[in-house]
């Protein structure tokens, strides 16, 4: 990373001096609107316009600034093409955004929204809608802290939130490679490369909480450079967000 890079040089010119150089801290945005979740998969012929959107969504209009993540979901493999990306977990998912929002079928690309809304995700216009519901149903969030200094633990910091209901909600760690170039030999993609943007690698529930102040520490070897982290916090059972944020490297190259 160009900040770890950055960080050995200047401890080298220091140190003669017996300055001690700060250390390389990443501290996530004050706010975020929403998540956006999109299932998409390599085997569908129909989602690379669906993840070319999804690519745009962080560095659109402050308004809409979002977490936007990729779940690969592996129900097309069969078609001819095994999506490198596909996990069980991201399809279970799914299926159970479906059964909350009472869908009568899982299809790709679907777009999620904050857990409350969704539609394929290839309009300008059906996006800012998904994202205009989302805020209106959820004005006030709690937005966690997101904190991490060179390589090392993760800390996550909420503050004090009315939650509705009794449940706990679930605050669950998400990392993602920022983009993957994929040529595709077989299936629907035939003969296209294909890029996807915030590919999920890793997703799981990491803590409950109960609206009081809180603070907790994920271990380093979750993590590969380079790579994304996004907490989401959760209505319980796959409920509305409550908040979310990320600390996101740039794309390069």
């Amino acid at each position: 990373m160009r900040c770890l890079s950055l960080s050995i040089a200047l401890l080298a010119m220091t140190a003669a001096a017996g300055v001690v150089a700060a250390p390389c801290r990443a501290v996530s945005p004050a706010h975020t609107v929403a998540l956006v979740e999109l299932y998409t998969s390599q085997g569908c012929s129909s989602c690379p316009p669906a993840d070319q959107w999804l690519s745009r969504l962080p560095a659109g209009q402050a308004q809409f600034r979002a977490v936007a993540l990729a779940l690969h979901i592996g129900y097309w493999d069969y078609i001819g093409w095994k999506d490198p990306f596909a996990a069980r977990v991201m399809t279970d998912r799914q299926h159970a955004y479906a059964r909350v929002l009472r869908q009568r079928y899982v299809y790709t690309p679907e777009m999620v929204v904050d857990g409350v809304t969704h539609e394929p995700g290839v309009t300008t216009a059906s996006i800012d809608q998904m994202l205009a519901t989302a805020q209106r149903q959820s004005p006030t969030r709690a937005t966690p802290r997101l904190e991490r200094v060179m390589d090392g633990p993760l800390t996550i910091t909420l503050a004090p939130f009315k939650l509705e209901g009794s449940a706990p909600a679930d605050i669950t760690l998400v990392v993602y490679d920022r983009r993957h170039s994929t040529p595709v030999p077989r299936g629907e993609n035939t003969g296209h490369t294909l890029d996807n943007f915030n590919v999920v690698r890793r997703i799981e529930t990491v803590a409950k909480w109960d609206g009081s102040a809180a603070s907790r520490t994920v271990a380093p070897h979750r993590f590969q450079p380079g790579q994304g982290i996004a907490v989401l916090v959760q209505h319980n059972d796959y409920g509305s967000m409550i908040g979310c944020n990320k600390l996101e490297p740039r794309i390069t190259g």
